[in-house]
């Protein structure tokens, strides 16, 4: 494809806007894991305390990422965008203004970041609307580049609480979050042509049919373990290997950019080699890697370049369930993208509290990454047993073009 026909075929404003909102909004969504060390020194906070203080934006932001893709259906994206901006921006001025004091009121505030989470559900729409489906891959794959965000939160986040305070943060956040916002009043538009509200029964239909079932479990262990572990690993390598909060978050930061960036590749390769053969890969790469880190490495440089393997694997898993998803769900793409989003929330809420306490029960990490590779395992398990119905059901040669 070349790139004039692309340019030409959507709205190159709506698409940055997008991409820009999806990418400050998952900075802030996981901003309490890079912060985490400092909040929890503090506040005085447990092991289990700082893993539920880093899961809860991740669990808020999978459950809201349902309600936002109904208001996207009712309200349209742009409107939906930005009424969670100014929920988020509220919350975190109100955070800056009068202080987090409690271990409570970290949570409260992280159900507040989790608006931002639901971002997924709005971004996605918002470009994918413009464009033919020839387009598709590029186009979602340009706006959904935004979960670099969640590098930049542990690139910056604890250097600057270690120079301003970690309250302090929230308010510097306020000004590329109020930059964007008003970008994204000037350059995003919706479509001319948006599909008409769909009903809540309709999100139930799809249920009933076992593939969605297995399309969120298996997210729920890529983008899970993405997400979980871009808000655990501050703290992790803080805990483990004595890091201060900023080389904490430098080496966190460097998981994250891995796991990003090669999100388009892995839908890239699962539409070369197909996406169950890809996706097998991914879990016994994943499942390995986890076992390995469970062990505790001596080097921290060690666990690193295994923690980079690991989301490498879990990376280009996410691209390569939504290589497979439209293939089979091509009419309820839009119901799919929500729940199968709200599902990966949900596991990486799972992990970023699971670890937490796994460390504060059994005195080690060990046990919260052996059980999250035995998903990754079990995931794999699932993916053999389904594979000769798919291939011979809705993803037959005869049926489709893509490789399955």
């Amino acid at each position: 494809m070349d790139k004039k026909s692309f340019l030409q075929a959507g709205h190159t404003p709506t698409l940055f806007a997008a991409f820009m909102y999806f990418d400050l909004a998952f900075m802030v969504w996981v901003m309490l894991g890079p912060l985490g060390v400092q909040i929890a020194t503090d506040l005085g906070l447990t092991h289990a305390q700082k893993g539920m203080m880093v899961a809860t934006p991740v669990l808020a932001g999978a459950l809201l990422r349902f309600v936002m893709g109904m208001l996207v259906d009712h309200l349209k994206p742009k409107l939906t965008g930005a009424i969670g901006q100014v929920i988020v921006i509220a919350a975190l001025a109100y955070a800056w203004q009068h202080g987090i004091h409690s271990f409570e009121e970290t949570l409260i505030l992280g159900l507040f970041l989790g608006v931002a989470g639901a971002s997924f559900a709005v971004a996605l729409p918002l470009a994918s609307r413009w464009y033919p489906p020839e387009h598709q891959g590029t186009a979602l794959g340009i706006a959904g580049a935004g979960n670099s965000g969640t590098a930049l939160a542990a690139l910056f986040g604890p250097g600057l609480a270690a120079s301003f305070g970690w309250v302090n943060v929230f308010g510097l956040a306020l000004i590329p979050l109020g930059l964007v916002f008003v970008a994204y009043l000037l350059m995003a538009k919706d479509a001319p042509e948006c599909p008409p509200p769909k009903r809540l029964g309709e999100y139930l239909a799809v249920l009933k049919d076992k593939d969605a079932w297995w399309f969120m479990f298996f997210y729920s262990v890529t983008f899970g373990g993405f997400v979980g572990l871009a808000s655990s690993l501050t703290i992790y390598f803080n805990t483990q290997y004595g890091l201060d909060a900023k080389m904490a978050g430098y080496f966190t930061a460097a998981c994250v950019f891995a796991g990003s960036l090669v999100r388009p590749i892995g839908g890239n390769l699962a539409d070369r080699i197909g996406g169950i053969k890809s996706l097998s890969v991914v879990y016994i790469a994943a499942a390995v890697a986890l076992s390995i880190v469970s062990v505790g490495l001596p080097s921290s440089w060690l666990a690193l370049a295994v923690f980079v393997c690991a989301m490498l694997s879990l990376g280009m898993g996410n691209g390569a369930v939504f290589q497979l998803v439209p293939q089979r769900f091509r009419k309820e793409i839009g119901v799919m993208t929500g729940l199968v989003g709200m599902a990966g929330g949900v596991g990486g809420f799972y992990l970023a509290s699971s670890l937490g306490y796994s460390k504060q029960v059994s005195g080690s990490y060990m046990p919260g990454f052996l059980i999250f590779a035995g998903l990754a395992l079990a995931a794999l398990v699932g993916l053999t047993a389904v594979k000769r119905r798919w291939r011979t059901t809705w993803g037959a040669p005869h049926l489709t073009t893509a490789k399955i």
